[in-house]
This record gives structure tokens, C-alpha cells and sequence, in this order.
């Protein structure tokens, strides 16, 4: 079983830290084949190779935001894996010049022009499209701790929203966003979505948002309810237990012969909201009990029920080390807290820039000298940062 991710970076003024439109000054300093565009041009996204190994896939990551770096370096820019970013102007909206996307913007109008968020998608091979659709009930009650884990966007447009995955309430406005339905078939699917496009909801097959989906365009199960993550060892994490819940969730297709459904999904989309509001540092719904749990005993939880799967995988030593780390050192957006607090949202965005690099050592900064991402931030540019944001 294979897997594959999709990774969002913000593209930023090195000097100011602010989200800018110039993605494609990054691109064209890189392959078509791996980088593309987005929604925005304040976004670029890249795509890894399909790896069996977790030691291959984090190798491919690292690799790949290196490249990226640079590639934004050469143009006076950086890049950043965070669900949203700290210091986005409100008028950031610059639609990328492609006829899909100019008819997003023209029908969704603020939801469109406000999709200044970045997220991380993680595939995994499955023998089918059957198989995929079936597996979507069996793995959806477990994505919030995914979600939880990847969550990285506390800020929005220079203010804490008091979410640690602001990104999640940005992204459900979208008509198909959120929990996936349960499906018998990969036929009742199609059916499904057919009807959303004849209804004029969508325009195509590649806008059903759904937390978890089978690929459009590839034979695979794809994951879509987490956010961009700053450390490429979250992204390894999360693309490790998905894996391994796409397992689980074949071996119980196998034995059952059939579709399986664990029962009615309502509470998902309350169960994501609390995963969001929350991240690792609150509470999370427990997907057996349906009752709130604090979020490190359901990761443990989850852990010990996928610990068969990650073994035979040989991810169970790489896993558990990560999710110790994360449950250690607290989420991205608790993060992202503590430095706005201890210094301020410029910093933030530094930690960020110098996580997306691979850089994990932190220290307070003096506003006097040159920031982690270059150049230096003046007492005068601190100063009209918040009329910036205000525009």
C-alpha cells in the first residue's frame, strides 16, 4: 500500500512576512511535474512521489521543500506550510489566470476570495474504486485526531480566532466540504456526485470537498481534513496512521464481504468542529463512546487500535515516536501562540518559515536584528503592520 501527499505553501514577503500573489515567480524556478498553482497565487502546491516506506516519503518531503525554498529565496520571497497565514491582508485575493478557477470565483464569490488557506492531502493505494468508497464510512470517525494533529491555523488576517484550525471553519463553507455520507458502492458515489454537478452546486467531479474522497484521477483513497503542517515529521505522522486506518478499514471490508457502517455519522461534523476549536491541547470526541475524551488518550486510543496495522507496515516504531513528540511538544498552532505571545506575529511567521525549512531551534529574537527568514523588521514597519492587515 502506497502512499503519496499533496502539500499547500503560502507564498510570503520575506521583509514584511505578508501573504503576496506571486506564485508564479516561485514556479517558474521549478518542474511542472512536481509544483503547480492553486486557487490564489499567494499559493503553490507540490506533490510527492509514491513511496512504501515513511523514512522514503519524509526524505521526498524535506527534498521538496528545500527546493522550494530556494526557488522563493531567488526571488526575494518565502514559503510557508501553515493552515492559514498569520499576516494575510484582507484584500489577498488574486485568482489564478485558469478558466476552472475564474469560474470559482465568479460563482462563490467570498468563499472563493477568501480561500487563502493551505492544506496537506495524503493518498493511499487501494485496489479499487469500491474499495474506496467502502472504506470512507470505516476511516471517517477516526479523522478529527488527524485533523487535531495537523492543526496550524490559530490566526487569521492578524487576529487569534480562538480556533486552533481556523482553516476548518474557512473550508466548510464550501457546499460539498466536511464529513463524507456512507456509500455502498463506488456506483451510488458517482450517482451522488453526478447530482451535484446536473444540480449546478459544482462544476465538476474535482470539487466534492469531503473530508476523505477516492481520487478523481488515481486509484486511491485521499485524505483532505488536514492542514498544512509546518514540521514534515506531522505530515509523515498523519500519512502513517492514515495508512494503517485504510488497512484496518480493508481487512474489515474482507471480513464482512460487504459495505460496513459503524452507524449514523451525524456527530462528525460536530465531532470535527471540536478538533478544530481544540487541536491536542483540548478535548476530542471519542469515536467509540461518542463522549468527549482529552486528546491525548484518544490518540492513544487510536494507537493501540492501529498498532497491528502500523507494525505490519513497519511504522509502528516511526509512529509511535512522532505522536510521543507531538503529544510533547503540543500542536502547531499552540506554536504559534506562544511565540505571538513571547514576541509577536512577525516571529510566528519566522517559526514557521524556519519549520517549513526544517530548522527546529527557536530562541527570542531581537526586533533590532535580522529576522530567521532575512532581512530585518524595522520599529516603522511593526508599526504599520495592523493598518496592512486592516486593508
Amino acid at each position: 500500500m502506497r502512499i503519496g501527499v499533496e502539500e499547500e505553501f503560502h507564498v510570503l514577503e520575506v521583509e514584511s512576512g505578508l501573504l503576496v500573489p506571486r506564485a508564479e515567480a516561485v514556479l517558474e524556478h521549478l518542474p511542472k511535474r512536481t509544483f503547480t498553482t492553486e486557487l490564489h497565487q499567494s499559493t503553490v502546491e507540490s506533490n510527492s512521489g509514491v513511496h512504501t516506506s515513511l523514512d522514503d516519503l519524509y526524505a521526498d518531503l524535506t527534498e521538496t521543500r528545500r527546493r522550494l525554498d530556494k526557488a522563493a529565496a531567488s526571488s526575494g520571497l518565502a514559503v510557508m506550510a501553515a493552515g492559514t497565514a498569520p499576516l494575510a491582508p484582507a484584500a489577498s485575493a488574486h485568482p489564478t489566470a485558469d478558466a476552472r478557477y475564474l469560474h470559482m470565483t465568479e460563482e462563490y464569490r467570498r468563499i472563493a476570495d477568501e480561500q487563502l488557506i493551505c492544506g496537506a492531502q495524503v493518498h493511499v493505494d487501494v485496489p479499487d474504486r469500491d474499495t474506496a468508497v467502502r472504506a470512507m464510512c470505516v476511516v471517517s470517525p477516526w479523522l478529527p485526531v488527524l485533523l487535531a494533529l495537523s492543526a496550524s491555523s490559530p490566526f487569521w488576517q492578524g487576529a487569534d480566532t480562538g480556533y486552533a484550525s481556523w482553516r476548518t471553519l474557512v473550508w466548510q463553507r464550501w457546499p460539498t466540504a466536511g464529513p463524507a455520507g456512507c456509500f455502498a458502492s463506488a456506483a451510488e458515489y458517482d450517482a451522488a456526485v453526478e447530482d451535484f454537478v446536473r444540480a449546478g452546486i459544482i462544476s465538476d467531479t474535482g470539487m466534492i470537498y469531503y473530508d476523505v474522497r477516492p481520487s478523481s484521477h488515481l486509484r486511491t483513497l485521499e485524505l483532505r481534513v488536514c492542514d498544512a503542517c509546518p514540521r514534515a515529521e506531522t505530515v509523515v505522522l498523519i500519512a502513517g496512521l492514515f495508512r494503517a486506518l485504510v488497512t484496518v478499514a480493508r481487512e474489515r471490508l474482507r471480513a464482512h464481504g460487504g459495505p460496513v457502517c459503524t452507524g449514523r455519522h451525524e456527530w462528525l461534523r460536530g465531532a470535527t468542529w471540536r478538533a478544530a476549536r481544540s487541536g491536542l491541547e483540548g478535548t476530542l470526541v471519542d469515536p467509540e463512546t461518542h463522549r468527549e475524551a482529552p486528546a491525548p488518550q484518544v490518540l492513544r486510543k487510536l494507537l493501540v487500535r492501529l498498532r497491528p496495522a502500523l507494525e505490519a507496515h513497519g511504522d509502528w516504531d516511526t509512529v509511535r515516536s512522532l505522536a510521543r513528540s507531538a503529544l510533547a511538544e503540543g500542536s502547531a498552532a499552540r506554536r504559534m501562540r506562544r511565540t505571538a505571545q513571547d514576541e509577536d506575529l512577525l516571529a510566528c511567521v519566522d517559526m514557521l518559515i524556519a519549520e517549513t525549512r526544517g530548522e527546529r531551534a527557536r530562541g527570542l529574537r531581537d526586533p533590532s536584528r535580522p529576522s530567521a527568514v532575512g532581512g530585518s523588521r524595522s520599529a516603522v514597519l511593526r508599526r504599520a503592520l495592523p493598518e496592512a492587515i486592516g486593508r
